[in-house]
């Protein structure tokens, strides 16, 4: 199994305690500014570094580390949830197991039975152009696995790379709470500077290109409309509805989705969304390479 794995036994536990220590501080910040930020990097960046040219034991241990923090986090939501529609703690701990249960055997089940059934699953160059079965999710882990494990950060951002200059972003990201803090202190009749929330700055561009900005456009739009009209009429309907707003907002999406889904994306009929079209504005960009290396194709931006 550790050959398969190739991750260590003391993995599995270095993983689960980055998760345990780091769940508690995203947590409020999730609760206090809806944004999480994830520790997806730092898992890989980590693992990385102390097993270098293993992929499988740099995403196992990514999973372990960060996708229990963030499954951690969502069941605390859905406790805030059921705290709220005044649902028994010991009820909502119960459904949450057996929905663990029930979800996790449907899930290998399913993706069992999508492995041995469908030929050429993931591969996209045997796969026809209107399959659906492309695997967008598992290739971004994929991916990651190659950047972070078979090529590890060494070569990227260490000594072997052309990026280690990125490294001190991570004093940035520590220091700049404190930042803010001192500046709080040091000025306080300016009551905007305790507002200023840097793991929410910091977090949000997460969210930036590659991937389009519109969702900054509507989060912007709906924020600044909404927030002024309530906070200068009707302060008292802030602090009654937020929440539901926000869970209204977060169904819509979904409802939409499956909406969209079932009248268009099933009958292989698609949208040009305004905004997303030549979204890169970058027609003429070039890869960067190191001394010695040459592509025999062009770079392509997903």
């Amino acid at each position: 199994m550790k050959d398969e794995v190739q991750m260590p036994w003391w993995g599995l536990i270095f993983a689960a305690g980055i998760a345990l220590i780091f769940t508690l501080p995203i947590s409020i910040i999730t609760a206090t500014t809806n944004v999480t930020p994830g520790l997806n990097i730092i898992t890989e960046y980590v693992m990385g570094l102390i097993l270098p040219g293993y992929p499988i034991a740099n995403v196992c241990f990514k999973t372990y580390g960060y996708i229990s923090m963030s499954q951690a986090i969502s069941f605390l939501s859905d406790f805030k949830l059921g705290h709220y529609m005044k649902i028994p703690p010991i009820s909502m701990f119960v459904v949450q197991c057996i929905g663990t249960i029930v979800a996790g055997t449907v899930n290998i089940g399913t993706a069992w039975w999508l492995l041995t059934t469908v030929e050429n699953i993931c591969n996209t160059d045997l796969l026809p152009d209107t399959s659906p079965w492309t695997c967008p999710n598992d290739s971004v882990f994929f991916t990651a696995s190659v950047i972070w494990g078979l090529v590890g950060p060494t070569r990227i951002f260490g000594s072997l790379g052309l990026y280690g200059g990125l490294n001190w972003f991570f004093v940035v990201g520590a220091l700049g709470p404190v930042l803010v803090w001192l500046l709080h202190k040091a000025f306080p009749s300016q009551k905007w500077i305790a507002y200023i929330n840097l793991p929410v700055l910091f977090g949000a561009t997460a969210a930036m290109p590659p991937a389009t900005t519109v969702n900054f456009n509507s989060w912007i739009v709906v924020g600044i409309v909404f927030n002024y009209f309530v906070f200068r009429y009707r302060k008292r309907w802030w602090q009654r509805y937020n929440y539901v707003l926000s869970a209204a907002l977060d169904a819509g999406v979904a409802f939409m989705g499956v909406l969209i889904y079932i009248c268009l994306t099933i009958n292989n009929v698609s949208i040009s969304w305004w905004g997303t079209a030549d979204y890169d504005h970058c027609i003429l960009s070039t890869c960067p390479t190191s001394k010695g290396i040459e592509l025999g194709h062009a770079c392509v931006f997903p």
